[in-house]
């Protein structure tokens, strides 16, 4: 993979961490989110429909830092992984090591499954 595809994919799950640190987060994953992919949360598993509807039932985020990036794939599927780091007002701290796999559709790339362990 090339750096321009690590850019742009490392580019997407930010653009999704900032879409939840605001009211934006529900567009933004209706949009990018493939029509049958899933979410991946400790305790579950929400596909598409179910994740839309969960997103603005949860505080966004005040703060998050990502670090040890690593973005691994070729032109049409890609794979992200990191640690995360998310702060939400009265909330403990929230750390996990969190996977993205992207797969591209018709010339963009769509989210097909998001996975957190924290």
């Amino acid at each position: 993979m090339n750096d321009a595809l690590r850019a742009e994919v490392d580019g997407l799950e930010r653009q999704g961490w900032d879409a939840l640190s605001g009211p934006g987060g529900a567009a933004f994953y209706e949009d990018i989110m493939a029509e049958e992919g899933l979410m991946v949360f400790p305790g579950m598993v929400m596909d598409k429909k179910a994740s839309l509807g969960t997103i603005p039932q949860v505080a966004p985020w005040s703060s998050y830092e990502l670090s040890a990036v690593r973005v691994t794939g070729d032109d049409d599927v890609a794979l992200i992984t990191y640690k995360a780091v998310g702060e939400r007002p009265g909330q403990a701290r929230y750390e996990a090591a969190m996977s993205s796999v992207y797969v591209r559709r018709n010339g963009e790339w769509k989210l097909l499954l998001h996975q957190q362990s924290p």
